[in-house]
């Protein structure tokens, strides 16, 4: 069975960190690309970072380079994403997808997480 499961979401004051997590299971993690997606309250889901199968590659939106950093542990099948200098545009519900190709797009997602809620406050 498949599971993708986020981790690590909460409430955090402007200009703090929070690192998520993504664990999977039920698939061959190794030959996945690894996306983080977001969606703020009435906004539409947006691409935050992707990251290939072997971690070489990775791509940050232009909102979030300098501040995100995401990583990848093949022996832990985990995903993280470190977000730093949080600001309050980032609040949104962030979901981990997993992907056959790099970069990771929304319309060729093989496995959704269910999301972990960031709230920064002002």
């Amino acid at each position: 069975q498949v599971q993708v499961m986020e981790s690590g979401g909460g409430l955090v004051q402007a200009g703090g960190s929070l690192r998520l997590s993504c664990v999977v299971s039920g698939f061959i993690f190794d030959y996945y690309a690894i996306g983080w997606f977001r969606q703020a309250p009435g906004k539409e889901r947006e691409g935050v970072s992707c990251i290939s199968s072997s971690g070489g590659s990775t791509n940050y939106a232009d909102s979030v380079k300098g501040r995100f950093t995401i990583s990848r542990d093949n022996a832990k099948n985990t995903v993280y994403l470190q977000m730093n200098s949080l600001k309050p545009e980032d609040t949104a519900v962030y979901y981990c997808a997993a992907g056959r190709y790099f970069p990771v797009v929304a319309g060729e997602i093989s496995y959704w997480g269910k999301g972990t809620l960031v709230t920064v406050s002002s």
